[in-house]
């Protein structure tokens, strides 16, 4: 039997008024939870937007719907940037290059470190996404290991624990942050290579007992 042709109308596009409130919102979004996180009101975020509760609730019926449409853009960097290691043929250098980057991001704004760590399933495929990531770092740690770029016991595992060691620099300014998060780094990675194969570390961060 032949398919019924569909009397759904397409969805229209939004009109200029619109998608600039979206936009407003969005751009809203991005800076208050970098300055408050991800559970700020969302009164604040449309204030800061300079509309109305109803005009961000049409555009974006949940906090999960305007976290995700908020960071979607480093949530695809982070997807390439897995892409980009598994494509390195240096498996460990990947590896390392993925989690600079990832941490960067993580360490510089604030709403993006809570989003990537945390699950919203009604907003996007995050299982989907989970699966994904996972089985893509398990590909890289194994090809690590078996190559002599990672201690033998460096387990996937471990990657959670550098994600959830950075997320405290994630408070301090831009410049501090990132070279904190590079050392860090630098510090674990000297931890999870084979017996005699650490690397020197880079320069100190300007951190103090005042910065905790």
């Amino acid at each position: 039997m032949p398919a019924q042709p569909s009397h759904n109308p397409p969805a229209e596009p939004l009109r200029a008024d619109a998608r600039r409130n979206r936009e407003r919102i969005l751009d809203a979004a991005r800076e208050t939870f970098a300055a408050r996180g991800i559970d700020a009101p969302m009164s604040a975020v449309a204030r800061r937007a300079g509309v109305g509760a109803a005009t961000l609730y049409r555009h974006f019926p949940t906090r999960a719907a305007l976290v995700t449409a908020a960071f979607a853009e480093q949530l695809a960097l982070c997807a390439a940037a897995l892409d980009d290691a598994l494509a390195d043929p240096d498996p460990g250098r990947g590896l390392r290059v993925l989690l600079e980057k990832v941490c960067a991001m993580q360490v510089t704004d604030r709403g993006f470190g809570a989003a990537f760590m945390a699950e919203f399933p009604d907003a996007f495929d995050y299982e989907g996404e989970r699966d994904r990531a996972e089985h893509g770092l398990t590909r890289l740690v194994r090809r690590a290991r078996d190559t002599g770029r990672l201690r033998a016991d460096f387990a996937l595992s471990d990657i959670m624990l550098v994600l959830l060691a950075g997320t405290g620099l994630a408070g301090q300014p831009p410049e501090t942050a990132l070279p904190a998060s590079r050392r860090l780094l630098a510090h674990l990675f000297r931890s999870f290579a084979p017996e005699g194969a650490a690397t020197p570390l880079p320069p100190p961060a300007g951190l103090g007992l005042r910065h905790v």
